[in-house]
């Protein structure tokens, strides 16, 4: 349910952005350019991301229950607000979320009817981060001194940035005591705040003076200790792949 809703509320997004008719954006633009040079950006950005998913507690999760790295494969939502610094070097604040919901039972374990033993996991991460993009390729020129070109063609981009982190990992369901092989019904969640750096590289292409379109992967290292309902564990590690295609608007 809750991939379904922000798989909704995205798409809702990003349908907004594309529905954003180009002579509403601006009477001050011409044929083509703009009477001046950016000042930044809006952008919204979908895609997938995964978790690495290794180390404590995914491997006992995988060992256990029938759970395996792609489990966390999450929807990916996120918003980058930038603001242009040089001609091809901007700061850029973003806000993000990407959560996955995955069923599973014991692998080693049924219960006395000889029917599965089921759990429900789900695995959320909020970054809130500023970051520095640097152009490789100008995404556009100055004509003279009032008016301002979008680059024809891709315009290829990397950066780098951190910040913090919020994540939630919530498992719920019946469980197997190995002691006894009773079965019990027991909900477990772990929420902390941790910091974050993460890499990017991406293309931006223009749809417009002030409509672009962007493809990005994006890498992010994080750790987190967990709450005392995982104690048997060691810190979570919320590293992973983003990969997201977007839409921006240039003001």
């Amino acid at each position: 349910m809750t991939r379904r809703l922000a798989l909704a509320v995205g798409s809702i997004g990003f349908a907004v952005l594309l529905a954003i008719p180009t002579p509403a954006l601006g009477q001050s633009e011409g044929d083509g350019f703009l009477f001046h040079r950016p000042q930044g950006s809006f952008t919204l950005r979908m895609g997938l991301a995964r978790p690495n998913a290794a180390g404590d507690p995914f491997t006992d999760f995988s060992r256990d229950l029938s759970l395996s790295k792609s489990s966390y494969l999450a929807f990916d939502l996120a918003g980058d607000l930038a603001f242009t610094i040089t001609p091809r070097l901007d700061v850029v604040l973003s806000a993000g979320w990407a959560g996955s919901q995955s069923g599973s039972e014991e692998r080693h374990w049924v219960d006395q009817d000889n029917q599965p033993i089921r759990q429900t996991t789900t695995l959320q991460r909020v970054p809130l981060t500023a970051s520095l993009k640097f152009y490789l390729r100008s995404p556009g020129r100055s004509v003279g001194r009032f008016a301002w070109v979008p680059t024809s063609g891709v315009a290829p981009y990397i950066g780098a940035g951190g910040g913090v982190m919020f994540s939630r990992l919530h498992q719920w369901g019946n469980y197997v005591d190995p002691a006894d092989t009773i079965i019990y019904s027991d909900v477990l969640a772990s929420e902390s705040w941790t910091g974050m750096v993460h890499a990017f590289a991406g293309v931006d292409l223009p749809l417009g003076p002030r409509l672009v379109a962007s493809v990005e992967a994006r890498y992010v290292y994080a750790k987190t200790p967990l709450g005392p309902d995982f104690k048997y564990f060691g810190n979570m590690d919320l590293s992973g792949l983003a990969v997201t295609v977007g839409v921006g608007v240039r003001f």
